[in-house]
């Protein structure tokens, strides 16, 4: 049987080489706390891309200062953050991966200085500092800064953008009911409190027509929390809206326990696919290309995202490859030890 997760995967108008992705991983690295691309992210994004991987998604990059999850968080909230993406962008290219940015806000998880903001002002835990409740102004100034975030990542030359509306940061405050609790337009019902990442999508789409994907948590891990029949529903608006793939993950809006194995989170995005008829891709403690190729012969997902295993192994895709018995080119450079 012909290996899935070596075929190429085409997404409007990328192709990818194989269904290997890069999730996207913060690397705490911008050491001036400027949001500027530094030596250690051509280094390290680079060498997935000679190691052969389909896809690479830059870390979670804040829309804005106060929206980082760490003051060493990668930036997209000004035009001086272009220049770096962009050679970042070139870097990766050169070595045959397509690429991707995660546009991001941390929400009441932000650590840096001064005031941060969430939908309601509940902080995330005893140790965490509590936001300011957004105001509707505070809320649209935040969509216009995705907005500009997709402006800049178009012309710093990604080929897809994700949305991070995953792991307890802004979006996903706003979508879950354990962390918002506004009376107004924005909250009570499933409906307004889908309305930000609504706006988010349309304000993005003005300036970017290519892939776009969302990242989620598919399970709040909570009684009174979301589960994965929230998150069909979710997906269903998110595909009338124009989402291309929802990136499915779980937890992290509160304090939760997670029972965590291998390929823990493919079920959710098993059935947020069949479910809401939406393109998947799976994430979660998936470390084999034997795991790999069964959610995707399975068809339990399309496109499988590799996180920690690609810290552990930059060249997962020849090892993935050796396993399923599939030849896989190696770089020119490469091919005498290959």
């Amino acid at each position: 049987m012909d290996s899935l997760l070596f075929s190429p995967y085409q997404i409007k108008n990328v192709t990818l080489k194989n269904r290997i992705v890069m999730a996207p991983m913060c690397m705490y690295s911008a050491h001036n706390q400027d949001g500027f691309i530094e030596n250690w992210h051509r280094t390290h994004y680079t060498t997935r891309a000679v190691g052969q991987v389909g896809l690479i998604m830059v870390e979670a990059t804040a829309v804005q200062p106060e929206g980082r999850i760490s003051a060493e968080d990668l930036g997209i909230w000004k035009d001086e953050h272009i220049e770096g993406l962009s050679e970042l962008v070139s870097l990766m290219k050169e070595n045959g991966a397509a690429t991707a940015i995660q546009l991001a806000h941390a929400g009441r998880k932000a650590t840096v200085e001064g005031e941060i903001h969430a939908p309601s002002a509940i902080p995330f835990d005893e140790k965490s500092k509590t936001p300011k409740e957004m105001t509707v102004e505070d809320i649209q100034a935040t969509v216009e800064s995705f907005k500009q975030g997709a402006r800049r990542a178009k012309k710093a030359g990604f080929d897809i953008i994700e949305i991070h509306g995953a792991h307890g940061y802004l979006i996903n405050e706003f979508l879950s009911p354990l962390s918002n609790h506004r009376t107004d337009e924005y909250g009570g019902s499933a409906e307004n409190r889908y309305r930000l990442l609504k706006e988010v999508i349309k304000a993005v789409q003005t300036e970017w027509d290519g892939p776009l994907f969302v990242r989620v948590s598919a399970n709040d891990y909570h009684p009174e929390g979301l589960n994965v029949e929230d998150y069909v529903q979710f997906s269903k608006w998110m595909k009338e809206d124009g989402i291309d793939l929802v990136d499915v993950s779980s937890g992290a809006v509160v304090p939760a326990k997670i029972p965590v194995y291998p390929g823990y989170q493919v079920p959710l995005a098993e059935k947020i696919k069949a479910g809401a008829n939406i393109e998947t891709g799976a994430v979660g403690l998936i470390t084999t290309g034997r795991q790999a190729e069964e959610i995707l012969q399975n068809k339990r997902a399309d496109l499988i995202f590799i996180a920690r295993e690609l810290l552990r192994d930059p060249y997962f895709p020849r090892t993935a490859a050796k396993e399923l018995r599939v030849e896989l080119d190696a770089p020119v450079q490469y091919d005498r030890g290959w």
